[in-house]
């Protein structure tokens, strides 16, 4: 069978995040879908596979439920279970950013489809910053972006405070996997004064799923957090694989782009991530 892999989020209010992680438990059992769901006071982020019925099953739970209602998702399609067991979490964070005034629901940064993404991150007078993570970004990103050289995104602000200001980086450009990690990254930018700050509507995934290889201004491959390790430009599962000593990712395709650093004198350890 195909696996269907779906991911979601939202930032709402959750009241009791405790007692919505047994309901959730139990229901994705039920359907037998595997992957990370995290709930938080701010909302819930997941990433799960099963077949198309158990997916379809779970959105429309999820939209009857008052304090979260209708999702956007994105979805692939994986050859193999990406995910080989259940885990429902609660969190102080759907993604840890360690700074709690900061409220996507309040106020983010302006989307920009994917159509007209090339153009922004084109302008020489747009700062694109890459919001992932430092192995992230070595398996793949836009041409021209800035990798801040974090190890856990809650390491983002400091970047932002040493190497930005809003006087002198008037417009910014962010983008991430899948969204999420922009929508805390531009809403602090905004706190910070920031003026015109963009994001990448749906993330790397959306941009690769609308955006055909000959107009990309994408290099490398998209890590994943599950084990399909990366995806190439087709969202097929791409050349990495991880390293058995560390969890890093390293490519399997000679040729393709270096690991990160770190494997040519011993491993830094393995990636952590707030992605599910």
């Amino acid at each position: 069978m195909s696996w269907i892999v779906t991911t979601f989020y939202k930032f709402v209010p959750l009241v009791d995040p405790s007692r919505l992680q047994i309901a959730l438990q139990a229901y994705c059992m039920q359907l037998d879908l595997r992957g990370t769901i995290l709930l938080a006071p701010e909302g819930i982020n997941a990433t799960l596979a099963g077949d198309q019925h158990a997916i379809d099953h779970l959105l429309d739970w999820l939209a009857n439920q008052p304090q979260i209602g209708p999702l956007t998702y994105q979805s692939g399609v994986a050859p193999t279970a990406p995910f080989g067991r259940l885990k429902v979490k609660v969190k102080k964070e759907i993604v840890t950013l360690g700074k709690p005034e900061i409220n996507p629901a309040d106020q983010v940064g302006i989307y920009v489809e994917p159509a007209d993404w090339n153009a922004l991150i084109s302008d020489p007078e747009v700062v694109v910053i890459d919001t992932r993570n430092a192995f992230e970004v070595e398996v793949g990103s836009f041409k021209g972006a800035i990798n801040p050289q974090t190890q856990y995104f809650r390491d983002f602000p400091t970047y932002i405070a040493n190497h930005l200001a809003p006087e002198r980086h008037s417009r910014v450009a962010m983008f991430c996997t899948g969204g999420i990690r922009c929508e805390k990254a531009t809403a602090y930018l905004l706190k910070q004064g920031f003026r015109k700050v963009y994001q990448l509507r749906g993330g790397i995934l959306n941009y690769l799923r609308q955006i055909p290889p000959s107009q990309s201004l994408w290099q490398g491959e998209c890590f994943v957090f599950d084990q399909r390790v990366s995806l190439n430009h087709h969202l097929a599962a791409g050349s990495y694989q991880l390293c058995q000593a560390c969890g890093h990712p390293i490519s399997s395709t000679p040729g393709d782009r270096s690991p990160e650093p770190g494997h040519s004198g011993g491993c830094p350890g393995a990636p952590t991530s707030d992605q599910p």
